[in-house]
């Protein structure tokens, strides 16, 4: 395993962070400290996210909020579960890991997201979004069931606060929680990190005092006492004064739809400023109100860094970066990306076809759709973190006779995978998956692997798979896809740029379950077969006219899918090298698979290796199973390459690969 760099040397204790190496150092810093410590934090974020990269307009909108929870509150006794993770860089700057974070994304380094493994201080992994009320919910009742099977007669008191932002809130998930939270009535504390909007004038001194009086504890007991008084009197009493408290609330710019699902709602409160988030917060942590409470926090994304506040995307995602300017390290110009080889190609697909729709889950940038969406707004959804509606309403777009592209990363359509199977393949709907991030992707590490979607979609009936080995047979699936109407058909391609191949001025129909020869070892040349190889004979098979049986030689195929391509062409000229023929073949499709192909190849090879991009029980299990049914098991050995069964951890992709075992030199081991 990788060792994390080497720590840098222990900073001279010369400012309030230097001072602050767990939370608990902040107990015995005054109010006016506190703010001082939160403009060191954004300063040391800047400092360190500008060496590394990563996420850094989440994490500047959340300092004073990070420092007024743990100045409050007693973590990691009090649970403090931060949603998707990429906001969480200033909590481990302040539990135990600012020494640490020039490490950050990197091998053996610091996650970019919260995990268990990494601190006490994370509670919980994150990095998908929406998880966060649910798990807190999950902590606060066992803390509950704790207390009673313990006979505990006092409160625990323990606190669980779950941060989550307004983007993570679209999500279908985060509702079903807060329903069963109003329902359990446990004692919880959601924090809305509401940064879709600028601090509104309303939030200001009125508010503040507004807000802060509606968190104290005489006015929860004197409300409460309001509702069981409004529980007695005839329903039409009943009623208007329940529209009445209604109405003071809207009044005071907070809505009623937390309030119905059972939440004690505080707020909207400055999340900035210090002087309004720490009484509210205190006030809620001495109280004795049961159910569960939610604040809604106003902040702004990139606070605090002019670069960040004036960027269209705040500076979300970020290379390394020039502190002063803003500006972000220029990567070297080389293929167009994936993502960007998709996009042009389906919006030159929409310019022949009025019928083809693209739909994206909140990451119109991530799979290109905002350039599709340039050229045909009216054609283009982003339906926000919502993955299971996202297939369901493309689903419904195809039943119309629609041709809706459904591009969500591989990891992320793991979230819908109910609707996968029930609306689109149980009904055989033609539904184009268009599969970003597929395989291992780098900093982002083990949660956003796009590892299992070969076997998880290459198990069900009427769906069509493909893999790019390079951005021009990416192109020629977009075109394939379009051109499919018979039912589901998806197309896998990796994050980063293609090889450089030749982009053709129009996508190619490709012939469905069809692959392809790409090299040949020649015949003529071909040396003398070692002594002990196996005897590849085999009777009734296909012939392709450019392979001819040769028993006298050592003669391996490699089978790929995906864009380990690349990586098997170097293996044959390493394996031509020790004298052994080879013949490599991009699959193109695992479903249906090229049974042809395959045939021939067993028939004339002494080994056939596959090697994918994705987990076990993919695209090898599916021609190993192949073979097996058809005998062709007895004259070639097989030998599947794919992703170990692990969860890798973040590093280089080329390093991950090598990990992985899925390089030239891995195949060429798997002969011997």
């Amino acid at each position: 395993m990788k060792q994390a760099p080497k720590h840098n040397p222990a900073p001279q204790p010369d400012s309030l962070l230097d001072r602050v190496h767990v939370p608990a150092d902040m107990k015995a810093l005054s109010d006016a400290e506190l703010k001082i410590l939160a403009e060191e934090l954004r300063r040391d974020m800047i400092q360190s996210v500008s060496k590394t990269g990563g996420h850094l307009g989440a994490g500047l909108g959340v300092v004073e909020l990070t420092v007024a929870i743990h100045a409050v509150f007693d973590t990691p006794a009090d649970k403090l579960i931060w949603d998707v993770g990429h906001q969480a860089y200033p909590h481990k700057i302040l539990t135990g890991r600012r020494r640490q974070m020039h490490t950050l994304r990197q091998g053996g380094g610091l996650s970019g997201f919260t995990k268990r493994s990494e601190s006490e201080y994370d509670p919980f992994g994150a990095a998908h979004s929406s998880t966060s009320i649910s798990a807190a919910l999950g902590m606060a009742v066992a803390r509950d069931l704790n207390q009673k099977q313990n006979h505990q007669v006092t409160r625990s008191p323990n606190h669980v606060i779950a941060v989550i932002g307004d983007g993570a809130m679209s999500a279908g998930m985060a509702y079903e929680a807060m329903n069963n939270a109003g329902t359990l009535k446990s004692r919880l504390i959601v924090i809305l990190n509401d940064n879709d909007m600028s601090i509104a004038p309303p939030v200001g001194a009125m508010s503040r005092y507004l807000t802060k009086l509606v968190s104290s504890q005489p006015y929860m007991n004197a409300r409460q006492a309001g509702k069981k008084f409004t529980e007695i009197l005839p329903a039409p009493l009943r009623h208007a004064a329940k529209r009445a408290e209604e109405a003071a609330r809207v009044a005071l710019g907070t809505g009623t739809l937390f309030e119905e699902m059972g939440f004690y709602y505080i707020g909207p409160v400055d999340g900035h400023n210090l002087d309004a988030l720490l009484p509210i917060l205190r006030n809620i942590r001495d109280s004795d109100h049961e159910g569960p409470v939610l604040i809604h926090a106003i902040t702004q994304k990139g606070k605090g860094y002019l670069p960040a506040e004036n960027s269209s995307d705040k500076m979300h995602g970020v290379k390394k970066f020039d502190v002063v300017t803003g500006e972000q390290a220029k990567g070297k110009i080389g293929a167009p990306t994936y993502t960007k080889v998709f996009a042009q190609s389906l919006i030159a697909e929409a310019k022949r076809d009025e019928k083809i729709i693209a739909i994206t889950a909140a990451m119109p940038d991530g799979t290109g759709l905002d350039l599709f969406s340039y050229e045909f707004p009216d054609r283009a959804f982003d339906v926000g973190i919502a993955e299971q509606h996202a297939v369901t309403f493309a689903a419904g777009l195809a039943a119309e006779g629609f041709k809706p592209f459904c591009a969500i990363y591989s990891t992320f359509l793991q979230r819908a995978y109910d609707q996968v199977v029930h609306d689109v393949a149980i009904q055989n709907l033609p539904v184009r998956f268009a599969l970003d991030r597929a395989g291992l992707v780098g900093a982002d590490g083990q949660t956003h692997a796009g590892s299992f979607d070969i076997a998880y979609l290459g198990c069900l009936p009427n769906f069509v798979l493909m893999a790019a080995s390079d951005e021009a047979e990416l192109a020629h699936m977009v075109a394939t896809a379009a051109a499919h109407d018979a039912g589901p058909i998806a197309f896998r391609y990796p994050r980063g740029e293609g090889t450089g191949a030749g982009l053709p001025a129009q996508g190619e129909i490709l012939e469905i379950g069809k692959g392809r020869i790409v090299y040949e070892s020649p015949l003529s040349s071909s040396p003398r077969r070692k002594p002990g190889s196996m005897e590849p004979t085999s009777a009734n098979v296909e012939m392709d006219s450019g392979l001819r049986r040769n028993d006298s030689v050592e003669s391996v195929a490699i089978l790929s899918y995906g864009t380990r391509l690349s990586e098997s062409l170097k293996a044959a000229k390493l394996l031509e090298e020790k004298n052994i023929r080879v013949t490599v073949a991009d699959a193109r499709f695992a479903k249906p698979l090229d049974e042809s192909l395959i045939r021939t190849l067993a028939a004339n090879h002494a080994t056939l290796i596959t090697i994918e991009e994705g987990s076990i029980g993919g695209f090898g299990a599916f021609v190993l199973d192949f073979m097996n049914r058809e005998g062709l098991l007895a004259h070639c050995r097989v030998k599947n390459l794919y992703l170990p069964d692990i969860f890798q951890d973040h590093d280089d992709p080329a390093r991950q690969y090598e990990t992985a075992g899925l390089t030239a030199r891995d195949i060429v081991k798997m002969i011997y």
